[in-house]
């Protein structure tokens, strides 16, 4: 029997062609066909490579300053690595309990009651978890079933709708209102009905860099009242919020609190994005059946790592001055665009700012994102991808979670577009 091979070729939306090579695979012995079926129904049909991996391939094949992805280009507090080294070389390197070892759960349950006055159960209502993502899919996965109907405020991360389609069910979307990405909660009252199971807010917000307000909190608290809709609130930027706002947890507020799933990232507090550390937030009833399905997915997580972390937020200035370190880069980066064609409102929270370039040019986002990163060397994400029905305002999205000096050479290419 002859070995085959199979190359695919995709075409992404940027017209950016990437080749996706299949293993060769070895017909049947038996009944000498194929060991797959000649067709596969995807559940997720529109579903692609994401804007994300896309950009950073770019960036990496020009060379492009990488300002699209949202990771930090410095390094992990020594402290914190010597401390995971620790409890590796203490051999803590096998399974941990599934909801993840009860010092870390404690930890963060005085975190909570400090940070936030509120009272969880680090027995029954953390779970600690492999990235905010996972979380996220989990919480879903859980409460989420077959035509039940989601309400998702676009632009969103791109990981919120794929979920809900994976579980039967239906994403409802309501656009913030540009340019300053408000809620209208009329608009979100309007499409609430019988069938609505879930609303999912994200404060700090990915990609627009606002923050939801007590206000804000007091309207969803209104409209939810009498329902039977649960809340899952994205709060993986909890502690990179600027200008004195201050960071509006779910948590702070009992009657959206009671129905409310929460989900954090160590990752993004502490610059370490590819360790994939996150944790959940809710009541027991909730963090039940969250476990059940938390334990088929991942079981457990990175077992050495929950240790140093349990140690290392022992000291709460590893985490409560990180809005005045990263708002001193959003400062210096917007200091490096001064003279430059752009337009933006600062960002209140998050490690992102938004640029207006309708001054520059007409190109759509996404023409416009390609050609900065290959003739300028500067990459970003267009924010109408982050839409489900495509909305070009002529703004793209730039990570300023970087050195200095990283900052400063983007600035000055940014200067002469």
């Amino acid at each position: 029997m002859k070995k085959q091979s199979v190359k695919k070729i995709e075409e992404n939306q940027f017209s950016h062609k990437i080749f996706i090579n299949l293993k060769p695979y070895i017909c049947c012995p038996i009944l000498d066909m194929p060991t797959y079926p000649n067709s596969v129904k995807s559940k997720l049909p529109r579903v692609g490579v994401n804007i994300f991996t896309q950009m950073s391939a770019l960036s990496q094949e020009t060379g492009a300053i990488n300002l699209s992805q949202g990771f930090p280009d410095f390094q992990v507090d020594p402290n914190l690595i010597g401390l995971v080294n620790h409890y590796m070389n203490s051999g803590f390197n096998q399974y941990a309990p599934m909801a993840g070892i009860l010092r870390l759960r404690e930890v963060l349950a005085q975190k909570f009651e400090k940070l936030y006055s509120s009272k969880y159960n680090p027995e029954t209502e953390f779970t600690l978890t492999a990235g905010g993502t996972q979380a996220l899919y989990t919480a879903i996965s859980a409460l989420v079933n077959e035509g039940d109907e989601v309400i998702i405020f676009t632009p969103a991360y791109d990981c919120y709708a794929p979920a809900v389609q994976l579980n039967g069910g239906k994403p409802i979307y309501v656009q913030l209102k540009y340019p300053h990405y408000e809620i209208d909660w009329d608009e979100v009252k309007k499409v609430m009905n019988r069938r609505t199971k879930m609303i999912i807010i994200n404060t700090p917000h990915n990609p627009t860099g606002t923050v939801m307000n007590a206000q804000d909190m007091a309207q969803l608290t209104k409209l939810i009242e009498g329902t039977d809709i649960f809340i899952l609130s994205d709060e993986v930027y909890e502690h990179i919020v600027f200008d004195g706002y201050e960071h509006q947890s779910i948590a702070r507020f009992p009657q959206l609190a009671k129905r409310s799933l929460m989900v954090y990232s160590f990752g993004k507090t502490f610059h370490a994005t590819g360790w994939k550390m996150g944790f959940v937030v809710g009541p027991a009833k909730l963090m039940n059946e969250f476990r059940k399905i938390h334990q088929f997915q991942v079981f457990a997580i990175n077992h050495p790592i929950q240790h140093a972390l349990a140690d290392y937020l022992q000291d709460e200035k590893t985490y409560i001055n990180l809005d005045k370190a990263y708002q001193q880069k959003r400062d210096y980066f917007l200091a490096q665009l001064k003279g430059s064609k752009f337009k933006w409102s600062p960002s209140a929270g998050s490690y992102f700012q938004l640029l207006d370039y309708s001054s520059i040019t007409d190109e759509k986002d996404t023409d416009f994102a390609i050609r900065i990163t290959k003739e300028f060397g500067v990459s970003a994400i267009p924010v109408s991808v982050f839409y489900h029905n495509p909305e070009d305002n002529k703004v793209l999205r730039f990570c300023f979670a970087k050195q200095e000096d990283t900052l400063a050479k983007a600035g000055e290419i940014l200067r002469s577009i």
